[in-house]
Order: structure tokens, then sequence, then C-alpha cells
């Protein structure tokens, strides 16, 4: 199970496109969006933050600020109460976002992120930001759809916007808008259905899945509590280096396995002949010595052979 937004792709996105309601121009509709999200360590918030900036708008201070993990943010500006987020968010709250369907959707199939600007609790407009897939994803993807291995993408944008980068990334099954809760949920629904369960993510909202998953992995790039919370971590944030992994810990299972085989042998010969088993028939007896350099055999055969992994990885 693989989150999008940091982990499948850059996780640095940029601005895009805002429209607003008929009450909104898309400048100001920028422009508080960019306010409240001045509370947010979020790449989506921080994107609409830079693109303010930039076009040298004035932002207010914002109070009250509250983050609703995965879905959004909320918060007083300028003695108005703003809600920030996904179609999810909006629904919770009571807020009709269909106005702006229609243009949220076309900006969802180009795989753009969506989020809706909700004003005292009336619709405002949206804010599109876009975020390129890694371009060592598709590579990494197919390696792991090769080794037989089922991928599910987990994510807390919009489903629209999931399956255009998932159609991309050629991955048949998509969660979109789902809570932190939802993603954890879902490795307890597999992992109830008998599936061993890897989580890759690099974010907060990641941190209950991969520490519930069989094994979790962290992008390197990512959020410390990620990291905290996974057993692996991808320390260039690099994908292949799942399948590269797992490749390596196959072939440790297998050295070890050779290794205690090698370590068999050489008590199965040594220790019967120490104790004298030929003595009746041949009359030899082995001299500590040999005995001595048996057991430095055994052992230097076991750690060579381990070495051998170093031209694996």
């Amino acid at each position: 199970m693989i989150d999008k937004t940091g982990t499948l792709t850059e996780g640095r996105p940029g601005f895009d496109h805002a429209a607003g309601t008929h009450d909104y121009e898309a400048t100001e509709v920028l422009r508080l969006a960019a306010s409240l999200d001045q509370g947010s360590e979020h790449p989506l918030a921080a994107a609409i933050v830079s693109a303010a900036k930039e076009q040298g708008l004035s932002l207010a201070a914002v109070q009250d600020f509250d983050s609703e993990s995965g879905i959004g943010v909320s918060g007083t500006v300028e003695g108005r109460r703003l809600i920030l987020g996904n179609t999810t968010l909006l629904q919770a709250m009571g807020i009709d976002a269909s106005p702006l369907k229609q243009t949220a959707d076309a900006l969802r199939e180009q795989g753009a992120s969506v989020m809706f600007l909700a004003v005292d609790n009336s619709l405002a407009g949206l804010l599109s930001v876009t975020d390129p897939i890694k371009p060592n994803t598709q590579e990494a993807v197919k390696n792991l759809q090769e080794a037989n291995i089922q991928i599910i993408m987990a994510t807390g944008d919009g489903l629209a916007t999931a399956k255009a980068v998932a159609s991309e990334l050629d991955i048949d099954e998509v969660h979109g808008e789902v809570k932190p809760e939802d993603k954890l949920n879902l490795v307890a629904d597999l992992q109830s259905q008998g599936r061993i369960v890897a989580m890759a993510g690099d974010g907060i909202n990641d941190a209950p899945a991969l520490a519930k998953a069989n094994v979790g992995i962290a992008m390197g790039t990512g959020t410390d509590v990620a990291m905290n919370s996974a057993q692996v971590t991808l320390v260039k944030g690099d994908l292949r280096g799942i399948a590269i992994a797992r490749s390596l810990s196959e072939k440790t299972i297998v050295n070890m396995k050779q290794n205690l085989g090698f370590a068999f042998i050489y008590n199965a010969l040594g220790v019967p002949i120490a104790a004298g088993v030929l003595y009746p028939i041949t009359g030899m007896l082995l001299s500590p010595m040999f005995a001595a350099l048996a057991m430095s055999l055994s052992s230097a055969s076991v750690v060579f052979n381990a070495l051998r992994l170093r031209r694996k990885t």
C-alpha cells in the first residue's frame, strides 16, 4: 500500500489554478487560502503560500488554526471563519461544493489536487496544485508488479486525482480522500484476509498505517514521525529501494541457510572424529591443532559467504 504525495510524487507541488464563486475573485481566493495555510506544514499549503507571495498578495494573520489531518485545515482570518480542504471535509461541515464540481473534476482528471475554500460556511472557491510523479516511480512500480506484488494507492487527495496518477502508473486499486484512520483500517482489513502488508508513506497522516503494517517503509525525505513509525527508511525516498531491499532480504535468508549448512557439516564431521569414532578402525585421533583449525575454517566460511551479499547491494 502506497501513499501518493511525497511517495509516488515529488512531494514538492506547485500552484496551478484558482477559481472563485460569483462572490469571490480568483486572487482573493488565493489570498485567503494562503493566509490560512501559513499555519500548515503540508507541501500543498507551502505551494499556495509561495504562489500568493510571488503574486505580491498581502497575507493576513491566522487565528484558531486547526488541522484536520489528511483532509484540510480551518482557522479565522480577518474575522471570518475559513475552511480549506477536500470534499470529505466540506461534507462533514455541511458545505455544498457542487457549484464548482465540474471545474474540480476537470482539474482532477489532469492529475491536479483540488482544495475547496469556504468562508463562514459558504463555498468561496477552489485551488488546484500539481505534484509531478518522481522520475523513478514508474520503474519502481513495474519492478514490484513483476515480483507479483499487489500495489494499492491510498491518498487523502480526491479520487479523480488519485485515479489519474494511478492510470499513468498502471495501478489498479485506488482509494481517494482517505483519512489516517482509513489507511489504518485498510491495512488491518488486508491483514485479516491473511495478507502480508507493506506500507510506504512519508507524512504524519501515514504514521498509524506504517506502524500497523507488517513492514512500514518511510521516505527519508518525509517527516520524522513517519520514519519513527516505520521499520525501513528509504534514505533518498527512491521507491526502487523497496525492490532492492526485498531482493536483498531473500538472498540474506538463503545465505543464512547456507551458513547453517556449513556449520552443520563441520560439526557433523569434526565432533565424532574428535571424540575418537575412527580410533577403533584406523587408530587415528584428531589432533587438537586440527580441531582448532576446523573451527576456524568453519567461522571463516560463514563470514566469507555472508560477505558475498555486499555484491548484491
